[in-house]
């Protein structure tokens, strides 16, 4: 598995994912300790090792503009363009709208949805994108990963099979959003 940085990656951040590692890794091998978890989480961003990612992260300038004001090419709100979409034909909706919000690897996505009757539907999902599996209701488990920065790919499985994969991807300009889960897509424009 491979991981892209943070736009703004700090070491505090970092120690906090390799703490969250550990216990998956303590599931294969029960004798790992901190410095095994840092050393996997380093591979996975691409370093050789702990030490490397840390000089890589302490290197980096000072930065001048808020992490606010710096946005992530998904951030916004962004509208279903139904005439390019496929819809499911148990879901023949009406209108949709995602709004993406993006700090570090945690996204958050909301949307609403207008059914066929007119009535609206809205939802709130919280990505933590770093492939580690979270447990969810109903004993679904989510894994979400940056493909690329331009691709967020959540798989959700329950009792170890894989029931959806959900991928979000941006075209080259950063104004059409492609949600494809399974045959159906839906396409977006930014609003």
């Amino acid at each position: 598995m491979s991981r892209h940085l943070p736009i703004r990656p700090n070491l505090e951040y970092l120690r906090k994912e390799a703490k969250e590692l550990l216990p998956a890794l303590r599931r294969t091998a029960p004798d790992c300790r901190l410095a095994d978890a840092q050393r996997v989480l380093a591979s996975e961003y691409g370093f050789s090792s702990w030490s490397e990612l840390k000089a890589h992260v302490q290197a980096l300038p000072a930065a001048s503009v808020p992490l606010s004001d710096i946005a992530n090419p998904f951030v916004g709100k962004w509208r279903a363009n139904l005439s390019k979409s496929t819809r499911h034909s148990d879901n023949p909706f009406e209108s949709a709208t995602l709004e993406f919000e993006v700090l570090g690897n945690t996204v958050t996505i909301t949307d609403v949805v207008v059914d066929a009757t007119g009535r609206e539907e809205h939802g709130r999902n919280t990505l933590h994108v770093d492939g580690l599996e979270r447990l969810r209701e109903h004993g679904y488990v989510v894994a979400a990963t940056w493909l690329d920065p331009r691709v967020l790919e959540a798989v959700v499985t329950k009792a170890g099979r894989i029931e959806g994969r959900v991928q979000y991807a941006l075209s080259a300009d950063g104004n059409t959003l492609t949600l494809s889960a399974g045959e159906h897509v839906t396409i977006f424009n930014r609003e």
